[in-house]
């Protein structure tokens, strides 16, 4: 499937041109077919619910996702409703309608369910009852959901801005800025609130931690340095947020690198060569990438080496994995949900719930997943073990 770019206007009808004049060849990068598994895991779906959006939220490649919090999921539509479900039933507790395009969160935390705007509007609700409790702006699209804690909201923006505010009155805290490459992928990063830092990965390839009072560079890190003739060649985005297991934290890049880094020194321990722009997810003992093309990969925590290789997924747009009790699973470009067997990556259940791409992150909540689709379908499903005899 092909990455979704934001340049400017002249520079993307060339890149369209571009690829157009590639796209000759009909088997060229074509979405698997999908084939017949041996099911070993039952699949249930609890419930399911509809926010809206449909093809024009899937057009813009928002890909809102849900946020779990207290026994809730957040959500929240490009038509500016935002909800709270129960996670055992789905049973609405509370609708709030904002009149603004929304394209960024929910992030929650803190009491605070926050979302931004393609304009750079944000909103903050009471995570309890949805009344608004503050709103500011900021000076451009905001296209990831926010970080919230230790009293404050951070959002990254379009325009290569980390910015802070206070979470009980939406005041200006302090902001940093990283350079936007002219070319870059649609999508950024959501920055990880963790120790007191705050982490984020940026288009131009670096990882960057600052401190959560004052914005202060902590350390910065290049997970890869742009390489190639071209422009397209030459993207590197950090577009996936960061996992964090005990003292490390994970991060992938396109054209670049999956790597364990230090939280405290951004030391890269070890770095494994592959390209995503769709995300990991971390335990303590394994790493799992979903990456660009659509392969799935297992990498040993303690040193990267490769542990398993699934690609029988490839070009289906896959989202990040969420890692459950009993497999790891992720949404494609049809809808479908793929349980995989931690162990040896075989697809061992499946099931679809909407005609909607799923390229947020599904929420694993033991061996319950909670998963939105880009047309804005919320559904739970729980996964167990077939009975045997």
């Amino acid at each position: 499937m092909r990455r979704h770019i934001r340049l400017p206007f002249a520079a993307a009808l060339a890149a369209l041109l571009a690829l157009s004049g590639c796209s000759k060849d009909k088997s060229a990068d074509q979405p698997a077919k999908l084939v017949m598994i041996k099911t070993r895991l039952q699949v249930k779906k609890l419930w399911s619910t509809d926010l809206g959006g449909g093809k024009h939220q899937m057009l813009l490649h928002l890909g809102l996702g849900p946020a779990v919090a207290g026994g809730l999921v957040y959500a929240a539509s490009h038509k500016g409703l935002v909800e709270a479900l129960r996670v055992t039933n789905g049973r609405r507790v509370w609708r709030a309608r904002l009149r603004m395009p929304i394209s960024a969160g929910p992030g929650t935390g803190d009491g605070l369910v926050v979302v931004g705007s393609t304009q750079g509007e944000i909103v903050a609700l009471d995570a309890g009852s949805g009344q608004v409790r503050w709103r500011t702006h900021v000076d451009a699209e905001l296209l990831s959901a926010p970080a919230i804690g230790d009293s404050v909201v951070v959002l990254r923006s379009v325009d290569g801005r980390l910015q802070a505010f206070d979470e009980n009155s939406g005041k200006p805290i302090w902001s940093i800025e990283q350079q936007v490459p002219r070319l870059s992928l649609r999508g950024i990063a959501t920055p990880v609130i963790v120790k007191h830092e705050v982490v984020s990965g940026f288009d131009n390839g670096k990882i960057v931690a600052v401190n959560i009072n004052n914005g202060n560079t902590l350390w910065s890190t290049t997970l890869d340095a742009p390489r190639g003739r071209t422009a397209l060649d030459r993207l590197v985005d950090v577009d996936c947020g960061v996992a964090v297991v005990g003292d490390n934290l994970y991060a992938t890049g396109y054209h670049g690198r999956t790597a364990q880094l230090a939280i405290d020194s951004g030391q890269i321990w070890w770095a494994h060569n592959m390209s995503s722009d769709h995300g990991l997810a971390a335990d303590a003992k394994t790493v799992y990438v979903s990456e660009a093309d659509g392969s799935v990969v297992a990498l040993r925590a303690q040193d990267g080496a490769e542990i398993w290789h699934n690609d029988v997924l490839k070009w289906r747009d896959l989202s990040a994995p969420a890692i459950t009790s009993a497999a790891i699973v992720v949404g494609d470009y049809q809808g479908y949900l793929h349980w995989m067997d931690k162990k040896t990556g075989v697809i061992i259940a499946r099931t679809r719930d909407s005609k909607f791409r799923v390229s947020s992150p599904p929420i694993a909540i033991g061996n319950t997943v909670i998963v939105m689709s880009d047309g804005g379908e919320v559904a739970a499903f729980r996964a167990a073990p077939r009975p045997t005899g």
